[in-house]
């Protein structure tokens, strides 16, 4: 059943009739709708009929506003419904101003002026505090252009600057234009995302949206209304009642509420701290309206006062209507009282309907209940509301299933796009290859980017790039070798040391890496190879407790939680033995899959050790398993240097007995004095950070046990293919779809934020961290929060404490013994604390971007709404870097923005503790993308020589390649004319995009995108892309080198040594072309400059003045039947 669908049941035809003649009775100014619990309000609001005069609905705050705006879109549809924010960040006397909101302002005003189907607006008291532009000021600033329309673009770009949009090379603001050839990007304050208008001659060709990450098209459209940024805040506005005119219907849960809370906004002043940082709008408090005059206009409108309760007798209700709803019952995931309570609204006759955002929810309540033996009839809905109600009129339960499961629901808005757009763009300015970066080429070593360069060779036009090496010493690398150079990675702010060209010592390094990967490597896949022929323990299907333990997870599964769930299940019910590794970011759910596994093992009898790194994991994890199991039948212990002697010996004593199923611990607990019963899983949590003697002692216990590993750090996608047969992988890439989003404030060092943040964490029994990045000065910042908050508990922890003394603060500290925990970045590795939901980060200019989002993943672990304070000091200047990282955070509050944030510092970690900790000199000293390619070389050796018996199997079926690259030279025009792509910075990213391609289908891809951004591809860039399926042609006929000059073309094979390439069907289909082109194609031996080594072959074909004709020669040459 939809919602919509079961909307119509709640709001039945008696209902709305009842309601409708109410509103249409002119002489009832003053409407009281009760018994409205839950989100019933949100459900008859959507099924009325407004389309004469928009309805105002006013919640109480913006979270309100939120869901009420989600429930009636989720029911009416976007085009019904449309919510009005406030325009900036916090409150409005920090007069930091939010882009993304002021769009949804502006794009309200928008569809209130024309003529849209907008049915309801939903806002609050702060939005409507804040003035909107009179609508002939509206009109006299749109700029509005259609299809077919006659326009010079010259023009509209003038007027664009004189409304106050700036030029930019990438539009990823409101507010903001970027002209191209014929075509003109610009992002109105009215459209969630961006216009693209293509101008033919002095006429409008075509309008379409894009999509701000990818700068690519996704739909068209016939017309554009382009509003500036003043429209939606001007000085001299009115406020949006006035907008709304006065036949507005208004409805409200507490009408006193919104009058008094538009007053005590009107009556605050601009912040002080925002006057000395000098930021944001300092005439933000001119923006808001004259309260006196709104409280006038306010009680003068039609208004009905909605709840669960009746109007107060102040309201002067002339109507009144009754509801008959009760809020759903908290059932807190016992299914015991589920199955009585369901039980009894069937037998009364009531009809449940379960409202769930997957079908995956509703099958596995399903599930559970047959798994009980229940008999429950249901009806699955599909989407949810925020708050499910009980409808004792219609005799009908709307529950939800995210609160039959204490599960977090949370709303979107369309803004969120925009937000995306501005990381995307945050990222890829992060990404990108500047003049005077450091740069590694996987041939001569590391050195300095020198731009683009333009050349000729043989009096045609080409693009190089140079590199400058020690002493000033240059190379030039063509656009066909981009895929050698990548950007130095190393440790944030150690600059690398500049190689020297011709010198030994870069092959040296090269070579000594790859020596010592593959011994670590050879370790991890000789591992492999015994388990696959050890016998271990089959363990049993799923039980129905499984099921309930599943489906009670606060969180929504995402798909990869999901997958990698199935996969660690499905290598238990095998025979041999599991060795799994799960790797993730911070909170994407590992310790639940960690929690599901050890219960299948419990529940067969077998018992499961969790080892963890620290005595404070151990403690946090006890506590997560304890909290996750209490209700069902297995017993969970830890031990630790925090138990006395006595307990632990009790603990060890039970365990060998086989009374104890899950043993949480630090290294000990594999130690010669722990014996289990019957040992079946073993988990290992961030395995990286344990010493040689305990990889040792693991390596003995995994050949035939289960094991399960777990990683925050996540591995980065290329590697995970070349690890293929060295670790079974599941990478969880996807965040948690309803986890709140982290409120994240980037401001100068204030006295009244910090107290304001700190206090308001404790009003509500949290607790906060408070991160600074020097020890030296925690004892100030310890003073200076006394100072503030003069009761507040604080405990200082930083890594030159002793371990114990260390231990023994942050134990303290998740006891609750203390409100803040002052410290160094110690914070970040893997604690988790579900009562911290602030973090406060001193000099956060001076951290780099992974750590920012790994201290930031620390709080907002529970259902409650989390806080981040970035601080910067006052009065000093941000470097350009900084500034970009910290707005990359602030405008990504969601957990999954890490994977994209963090993802080039967290790989660098990633890769080095894949293997082993004595990684991180070799990135530091090669750069990580050269450390990647020397690993995915040194694997695939490995695999096809030493190991080749044991992939026989994983590699049959698959095409060889004799060939890891292939070289490309020619004198031919092959570029991006800077008249066609006209930033330097961006010709680089296309071209090295363009040279790092894998697949086919990404040629056309990257085609339709210059099309869509830049209009016609020219000729001399049609002949460029070719080159890339060119190359992925050559790698399969095993050419490791095409030389295109003077319209000839030489194919270079590769040495004589390689005798399985010379005996393959690639080389027999190369000798079938040759022989049914004698005229065109001749074969000859190059002599090697080296005497010892054997000659290569080549292949010389005429009359080839083009990438074209060479590709379709290739192309011939693969269809020819071998010899």
């Amino acid at each position: 059943m939809t919602l919509r669908e079961a909307d119509a049941i709640f709001a039945s035809p008696a209902r709305m009739e009842a309601v409708g003649s109410l509103l249409k009775d002119r002489k009832v100014r003053r409407m009281s709708l009760s018994g409205l619990a839950g989100s019933a309000a949100a459900m008859l609001f959507a099924a009325l009929d407004t389309a004469k005069s928009p309805l105002l609905v006013i919640a109480d705050d913006m979270t309100d506003a939120g869901y009420l705006y989600n429930d009636i879109r989720s029911i009416a549809g976007e085009d019904a419904v449309a919510i009005f924010p406030s325009g900036y960040k916090r409150d409005i006397r920090f007069g930091q101003i939010d882009p993304p909101s002021q769009i949804l302002r502006t794009d309200v005003l928008d569809r209130l002026s024309g003529s849209s189907r907008l049915r309801c607006v939903v806002t609050c008291p702060e939005a409507l505090a804040e003035k909107v532009a009179a609508r002939e000021d509206l009109s006299a600033r749109t700029v509005a252009l259609k299809v077919g329309q006659q326009a010079n673009m010259s023009d509209v770009v003038k007027r664009l600057i004189e409304l106050g949009f700036n030029s930019v090379e990438y539009v990823y603001e409101p507010g903001q234009f970027a002209r191209r050839g014929s075509i003109l990007d610009v992002y109105s304050f009215a459209g969630e995302l961006p216009y693209r208008v293509d101008f033919f001659d002095t006429e409008v060709d075509s309008i379409r949206i894009f999509n701000v990450e990818t700068q690519l098209s996704e739909r068209k459209v016939d017309s554009v209304s382009i509003v500036p940024p003043s429209a939606s805040d001007a000085g001299s506005g009115i406020s949006l009642l006035e907008f709304m005119g006065d036949g507005v219907l208004v409805a409200s849960n507490r009408p006193d509420y919104v009058v008094e809370r538009v007053k005590a906004v009107a009556s605050q002043e601009f912040s002080e701290s925002a006057i000395i940082a000098d930021e944001g709008d300092r005439n933000a408090m001119d923006k808001v309206v004259d309260a006196a005059d709104f409280e006038t206009r306010f009680r003068a409108l039609r208004q009905i006062c909605y709840g669960v309760q009746e109007a107060p007798a102040s309201f002067g209700a002339d109507a009144v209507l009754r509801f008959n709803c009760t809020l759903q019952t908290l059932y807190h995931k016992n299914f015991d009282l589920i199955a009585d309570s369901f039980s009894s609204f069937l037998a009364d006759g009531y009809r449940i309907l379960i409202l769930s955002d997957s079908d995956y929810q509703a099958d596995r309540l399903k599930a559970i209940f047959a798994d009980r033996g229940e008999n429950i009839a249901f009806t699955a809905v599909d989407p949810t509301v925020h708050e499910g109600f009980v409808d004792h009129d219609t005799k009908t339960c709307f529950f939800t299933d995210h609160q039959i499961f204490d599960r977090f629901h949370k709303y979107s808005l369309r803004s969120d796009k925009a937000r995306a757009g501005k990381l995307a763009l945050s990222l890829k300015e992060l990404n990108q290859i500047e003049v005077d970066d450091y740069i590694v080429h996987i041939d001569h070593g590391i050195g300095r980017f020198g731009g683009l360069v333009k050349t000729d060779i043989n009096g045609r036009p080409q693009e190089m790039i140079k590199v400058f090496f020690q002493n000033n010493a240059l190379v030039l690398v063509s656009i066909h070798a981009l895929h050698k150079l990548s950007k130095y990675r190393g440790k944030d702010g150690v600059p690398p040391k500049i190689s020297k060209l011709g010198g030994g010592a870069w092959v040296r390094m090269k070579e000594r890496t790859k020596a010592k990967m593959k011994d670590i490597a050879r370790e991890l896949i000789s591992l492999y190879a015994r388990r696959r022929t050890e016998k271990g323990h089959a363990f049993a299907p799923d039980s129905y407790l499984q099921h309930e333990l599943e489906a009670s997870f606060i969180y929504e599964d995402t798909p990869d939680q999901l997958k990698a769930t199935q996969a660690v299940k499905a290598d238990m019910e095998r025979d041999t033995p599991m060795d799994r590794l799960i790797c993730g970011d911070v909170g994407f759910g590992k310790t639940e899959i960690a929690v599901r596994a050890a219960f299948k093992a419990a529940a067969d009898g077998k018992q499961v050790a969790v080892l963890v790194p620290t005595t404070v994991l151990a403690l946090q994890h006890y506590n997560t398993f304890s909290a996750r199991l209490k209700d069902l039948p297995v017993r969970v212990e830890f031990i630790s240097r925090a138990k006395k002697p006595k307990e632990v010996r009790q603990i060890l004593a039970d365990l060998e007995a086989g009374s104890i199923d899950i043993l949480i611990g630090t290294h000990k607990i594999i130690g010669k004095s722990v014996r289990f019963k019957d040992l079946g899983l073993l988990i290992i949590d961030e395995e990286q950070k344990f010493g040689v003697a305990v990889k040792e002692r693991l390596k003995q216990m995994k050949t035939n046990v289960d094991t399960l590993t777990m990683s925050a750090t996540p591995i980065p996608r290329t590697l995970q293919f070349s690890l293929m047969g060295a670790r079974d992988l599941s990478s969880l890439n996807t965040p948690p779809a309803n986890r709140q989003p982290i409120m994240t404030n980037v401001s100068t060092f204030d006295d009244d934020v910090v107290r304001e943040a700190v206090e308001f964490e404790l009003s509500r029994n949290g607790q906060v961290f408070f991160v600074s990045n020097r020890i030296e000065n925690l004892t100030e910042l310890e003073n200076k929060l006394r100072r503030l908050v003069p009761n507040v508990r604080i405990v200082t922890a930083h890594g030159q404490m002793p371990p114990e003394q260390l231990e023994k603060a942050i134990i303290d500290f998740t006891n609750h013994d203390y409100d803040v925990l002052l410290s160094t970045t110690i914070v970040e590795n893997g604690i988790d604390m579900p009562n911290v939901n602030t973090i406060i980060v001193n000099n956060a200019d001076r951290f780099g971007l992974s750590e920012l989002h790994q201290l930031r993943g620390r709080v907002g672990r529970s259902n409650r709404k989390a806080f981040c304070y970035l601080l910067v000091p006052p009065g000093r200047p941000l470097t350009p870097v900084a500034r970009r990282r910290l707005q990359a955070i602030e405008n990504f509050s969601d957990l999954g923005s890490g994977i994209q944030i963090a993802m080039q510092d967290l790989d660098i970690r990633g890769a080095g503790n894949l293997l082993g900790s004595e990684q991180s000199g070799f990135i530091a000293d090669l750069g990580y993308e050269a450390y990647q390619q020397i690993l995915r070389e040194s694997i695939t050796e490995l695999k096809t020589e030493e190991f080749a018996d044991t992939f026989a199997d994983v590699s049959a079926g698959a095409s060889e390649e004799f060939v890891a690259e292939v070289t490309i030279e020619s004198d031919l025009e092959l570029r991006l004319p800077p008249e066609y792509v006209p930033q330097e910075s961006e010709r680089i990213s296309l071209y090295r995009r363009l040279d790092n391609m894998e697949r086919p289908e990404q040629v056309e891809e990257f085609r339709a995108h210059l099309v869509d951004r830049f209009g016609a591809v020219p000729e001399v860039t049609d002949e460029l892309i070719k080159v890339v399926p060119l190359r992925m042609s050559a790698r399969r006929l095993g050419i490791e080198r095409i030389v295109l000059k003077g319209g000839v073309m030489r194919l270079y094979f590769v040495d004589d040594d390689n005798k399985a390439y010379y005996r393959s069907p690639a080389f027999g289909r190369v000798l079938g072309f040759l022989q049914a082109n004698p005229r065109r194609c001749n074969l000859k031996d190059i002599p090697s400059h080296d005497q010892s080594a054997a000659p290569k072959h080549s292949l010389i074909v005429s009359s080839v003045p083009s990438v074209s004709e060479a590709l379709s020669l290739l192309t011939a040459m693969e269809a020819t039947d071998a010899l």
